[in-house]
Order: structure tokens, then sequence, then C-alpha cells
């Protein structure tokens, strides 16, 4: 199963945006009457048959909607500082995608190496490994936060500070409140 991205989707007929008509008709020669899937990225995937196979603009008519399989009863936050190699930020967001992290806010720290991100582009990798691993939500990317400024805003739930020690008995694993929001 392939799985597309439309934020806008809804109603009984949709047209894809031109990189999805082309990928879904060039790529997967994809015709008339085949199923497709598309997300809206809040938690419905859509079941839908193509009725325009054009490359520039696709049209599906949406058969079925349906909720994702991958929404839990609570939340889960990451806050990092973006790594000075970009890809490596990059690779941490396609991993937090596919465990299903809902937020993430990149931290700026007293002694961060990258102070400058680009959403637009980190919004993309987020995109595509949430297709990639089939999920129908897609993660909030927030704005580049001091760290200061992070840690005063409230929030209800459990909050952690992840370090590494070889000599820590607590692991988050063990201390962590299932059913519970949670930030690290």
């Amino acid at each position: 199963m392939n799985l597309f991205y439309a934020p806008d989707i809804g109603g009984h007929i949709h047209t894809l945006n031109k990189d999805d008509s082309n990928h879904l008709v060039r790529v997967f020669r994809a015709q008339n009457g085949d199923t497709v899937f598309i997300t809206d990225g809040k938690g419905t995937i859509y079941k839908c048959v193509i009725t325009d196979a054009n490359p520039k603009s696709c049209q599906v008519e949406i058969i079925e909607a349906a909720a994702g399989k991958d929404k839990r009863g609570f939340s889960l936050e990451i806050a990092i500082a973006p790594t000075k190699n970009i890809s490596r930020f990059e690779w941490f967001l396609e991993k937090s995608t596919e465990i299903g992290v809902d937020v993430i806010t990149p931290l700026l720290c007293d002694h961060s190496e990258r102070k400058v991100i680009k959403t637009d582009r980190l919004n993309r990798v987020l995109i595509a490994a949430m297709k990639q691993s089939l999920k129908s939500h897609l993660p909030v990317l927030r704005e580049l936060t001091g760290f200061r400024k992070f840690i005063s805003q409230p929030f209800k739930g459990q909050k952690f500070i992840a370090y590494v020690d070889e000599n820590t008995e607590n692991e988050l694993f063990h201390i962590c409140r299932p059913d519970t929001d949670t930030l690290v």
C-alpha cells in the first residue's frame, strides 16, 4: 500500500497536487479505477478511486474515510537541540515520526551550533516519513525555541530530561507512567 498526503482533502472529489499526481500516474503507473489511500495528517485515512489519471492533476473520488490506527490516548512530545550536521537531525525526525511522536520542538541552547533551521525542508522530511511508515498523523514541528523559554512553558503531564549515564538505575521505560502526556 502507498499512502499520499493531502492536508485539505474532504468532500467527495479531491485533486492531488502536481507532485503527487505525477508520482502516482507516472511512477506507480496508476490508472482510472485504481485504489489509492490518502491521509490528511490529522488521523484520517481516505480510501479513494482514481477518476482522472492526469499526471498534472490526478482526480480521485473518496469512497471511505476511516480513523488511522496509530493514535494513542496520550501525547508524546520531544524537545531536542538540532545537531550541526542537519542530516542527523533529519534522521531523528524520520525516526520520531515512525515511532509516533506527536510534537517536536527544536531547542536553541547556549552552546547550540545550529542557530537557524529550515522548517519547510524539515516539514517535507516529516511528510515523507509519515507516508513511508503509513502513519495517519503528521507530527507538529514547532519553531526553534530557546531552552529557557521552553522549560518555562506550562505542560500538563510528566516531564523528563534524557541524559547518558552508565550508572543510571531509573530508565525512562520503567518510570514513565503509561497513558499520560509525556515530554522528553
